[in-house]
């Protein structure tokens, strides 16, 4: 599987980490940046995680940042994403699961190597079940074509 992994200055080394194992598991990793532990800026990265996925260079992303949230928001700004920002592997699995997440998001300040290990192996492992996730799915998609929630 082909994933593209992305992080700012906070989650760099958890980033890395994930890189790594994904590649000696036998993924074909694109790393996006940063490229070290220098101040920069988040959504810049979680853009470009996003538009590797839905422009095809990536089945899956990965982004890091300090907390996750960042990375997720920055992410699903780009149409067609579902970032979801995971703790464990319950969260991972059920994000792909019932909500077709194709981004994956953590925090390095929150979650330890090996709950991220372990959580990124279940989130890549897991496929969406369709049925009755399926339609609540195409509701959030929806909503990229909506436009602004004007008030009742």
């Amino acid at each position: 599987m082909r994933l593209v992994v992305g992080s700012d200055h906070a989650g760099f080394d958890l980033k890395q980490l994930l890189a790594d194992h994904l590649t000696s598991a036998g993924h074909d990793v694109v790393d996006v940046g940063t490229d070290d532990t220098t101040s920069v800026d988040y959504p810049d990265y979680g853009a470009a995680v996003g538009r590797a996925v839905v422009t095809g260079r990536a089945e899956l992303g990965v982004a890091v940042c300090g907390s996750g949230i960042g990375m997720a928001i920055a992410a699903n700004k780009v149409p067609g994403v579902r970032a979801a920002t995971v703790h464990d592997v319950t969260s991972a699995r059920l994000s792909r699961e019932h909500n077709d997440a194709n981004v994956v998001c953590f925090g390095q300040r929150f979650t330890g190597p090996q709950v991220a290990l372990d959580a990124l192996d279940a989130f890549v492992a897991c496929e969406f079940q369709g049925g009755r996730h399926a339609s609540r799915v195409a509701k959030i998609e929806a909503l990229e074509s909506t436009g602004p929630v004007v008030a009742d």
